[in-house]
């Protein structure tokens, strides 16, 4: 577990690399959407059988699924800070 979650702010990092530009919560929040997104991709991917634990797709999975839950709590918090 605990391999994991550093695993998830590592993807949190990475993902924040891949996609510039100013995030309502910071670093701490793009870590934890990170680490959601990793676990998320992890349980879908395996789950589905389109790779197994610890195989290369699955970090690779976990940086997609971080950027899209960052792209959508872009969308989601950046339209209640601007009302």
């Amino acid at each position: 577990m605990i391999v994991a979650i550093i695993l998830g702010l590592l993807v949190g990092a990475l993902a924040k690399l891949l996609m510039p530009g100013r995030d309502p919560g910071g670093w701490i929040i793009t870590c934890a959407l990170g680490i959601a997104g990793s676990f998320v991709a992890h349980f879908i991917g395996t789950g589905a059988g389109y790779y197994a634990p610890y195989e290369p797709a699955g970090f690779i999975a976990s940086v997609l699924g971080a950027m899209l839950i960052l792209f959508i709590y872009r969308l989601l918090v950046g339209k209640t800070s601007h009302s």
